[in-house]
């Protein structure tokens, strides 16, 4: 049976209730996420050099959270918390649900615009936003439709969060099935990826919440606890994608597939990976092209840079002598000078990087 009168009763503990220990650990806790993702949204709103739209709603994501979670952490430590700020706070993940779609499709749609009429999803923060502003105490505590109004509302506000997520996973499932895995670029696959870990972030907090107002098999204060949790992990994974420095932009159609196709045909048809000297100006040169535009699509297409990209090629070959069955006429050292290592120290190196194990225990695998 839904709760809906506990969960209105958890402002209303007694006035000089002193807090305990686990009692602050649990407010440092359940805040400290909060006070990261307003720092987050800080500077990616006003200091972050690529001002971009995507980071810009980034932003927004984490404030508008961080009214509901710290609507939440006054709720269930502080005392006599006036209903206004209980209602507000809730009206917040109205906002939240738009921006993550809008945030979804600007890191998957090139030049993303935001059109006028997406102003229409926000009517319902609007309403009951402003609806709040007339919630009084003594509604609140004695008002007989209170807990119908506000249990409807409840379920409203987080039915309309999760169609939310659920459109936002909808538009990354579907660039996944138009950008088949093995010809999505690094910066795509980062995208995509973080898109989706973003998704999983946000239906943990929504299942936290959720649990509780359903059954309160959940403390409350699990959700801003959640919250912290996902917003240390995301910042993580943000700082190791190098998210925040990539949109939509990254899934433009171009001829950079075909670009990459040449270098690899040129690499392959001449073998010019078994050149001890090969270069990056050398291939840029002979395909015309400007030596950060030829590391870039390596990067991107190969997810590799230009050394490994060139290595792996050379590794191929290595592995293919070192399984022949004449493998007696090829000493190590000579296959590694002949794929075109430099140095045999290089080529051992390389070899346990792409294979796993060293050019000897390979051969010691292939032999029959």
């Amino acid at each position: 049976m839904v709760h809906f009168l506990e969960i209105l009763n958890i402002a209303t503990f007694e006035k000089n209730r002193l807090l305990n220990f686990s009692d602050i650990l649990l407010v440092i806790l359940s805040s400290a996420g909060l006070l990261h993702g307003v720092l987050i949204a800080y500077y990616l709103i006003f200091f972050k050099k690529k001002k971009t739209l995507t980071n810009f709603v980034l932003g927004l994501i984490l404030v508008f959270m961080a009214f509901r979670i710290g609507k939440s952490v006054m709720l269930n430590f502080g005392d006599d918390l006036e209903p206004v700020f209980i209602f507000i706070g809730l009206a917040f993940l109205l906002l939240i649900g738009p921006c993550l779609r809008w945030y979804t499709l600007g890191m998957i749609t090139p030049n993303f615009k935001l059109p006028r009429f997406y102003t229409v999803e926000l009517i319902p923060f609007v309403l009951v936003f402003v609806s709040s502003l007339f919630v009084t105490r003594e509604w609140y505590e004695e008002g007989k439709w209170v807990i119908i109004i506000f249990g409807s509302g409840l379920i409203f506000i987080y039915l309309h969060m999760a169609t939310y997520i659920a459109l936002s996973w909808q538009v990354i499932k579907k660039v996944k099935s138009k950008y088949q895995s093995n010809l999505r670029t690094k910066s795509q696959k980062s995208v995509l990826d973080w898109l989706h870990v973003l998704m999983i972030g946000f239906i943990l907090i929504w299942i936290s919440y959720v649990l509780n107002i359903l059954d309160g098999a959940v403390p409350y204060v699990v959700g801003p606890i959640v919250y912290s949790v996902v917003i240390y992990y995301l910042s993580y994974k943000a700082i190791q994608t190098k998210i925040t420095d990539v949109n939509g932009d990254v899934f433009k159609v171009n001829d950079n597939h075909k670009l990459y196709d040449s270098i690899v045909q040129i690499l392959v048809d001449d073998k010019l990976y078994l050149e001890s000297n090969i270069s990056l100006g050398k291939i840029s040169k002979i395909i015309g092209k400007s030596t950060q535009l030829t590391s870039a699509v390596i990067n991107e297409f190969a997810k590799r840079n230009f050394n490994d990209f060139i290595n792996y090629y050379r590794i191929q070959d290595a592995k293919r002598l070192l399984a022949s069955t004449e493998k007696d006429k090829f000493t190590i050292s000579s296959i590694a000078f002949d794929t075109g290592f430099s140095s045999l120290s290089s080529f051992n190196s390389a070899f346990k990087k792409f294979e796993g194990v060293t050019p000897s225990a390979f051969r010691k695998g292939n032999i029959k």
